[in-house]
């Protein structure tokens, strides 16, 4: 990864934090720390994506987490419809970004587009 880490402004933290502990569990992405009214999520213990309350929250951003799988794409997907995600584009090969870019967009509860992305070849 090149970030250490990045952050979001969300309108609503129960809200935001139970869409993506459902939304990327799939990807083994896990709630990590909550200090002073801000969620840390990562793996093996190093919150790299942060969210916390805001008055002012971005335009919608795009984030895209990294799949181990075209399997657990799929998985986030289905995870994230079911959180509340809206439908920016189901899984599949997007051949234009890469001859392996296997994607999945959703838009989540602040309208920002959450992606998971597997450059596996299967």
């Amino acid at each position: 990864m090149i970030i250490d880490h990045i952050g979001l402004a969300v309108s609503d933290y129960a809200q935001s934090k139970a869409f993506f502990s459902q939304a990327l569990a799939p990807l083994g992405i896990a709630l990590v720390i909550e200090i002073a009214g801000q969620a840390g999520f990562g793996k093996n213990g190093k919150p790299e994506f942060w969210f916390g309350m805001h008055s002012q929250i971005q335009n919608p951003m795009h984030i895209a987490f990294a799949a181990e799988s075209r399997a657990q794409v799929n998985a986030f997907y289905e995870a994230a419809l079911k959180a509340g995600a809206k439908d920016n584009g189901p899984p599949g090969v997007r051949e234009h970004y890469h001859p392996n870019y296997y994607g999945a967009f959703v838009i989540g509860p602040d309208g920002h587009n959450i992606e998971a992305v597997c450059r596996a070849e299967t």
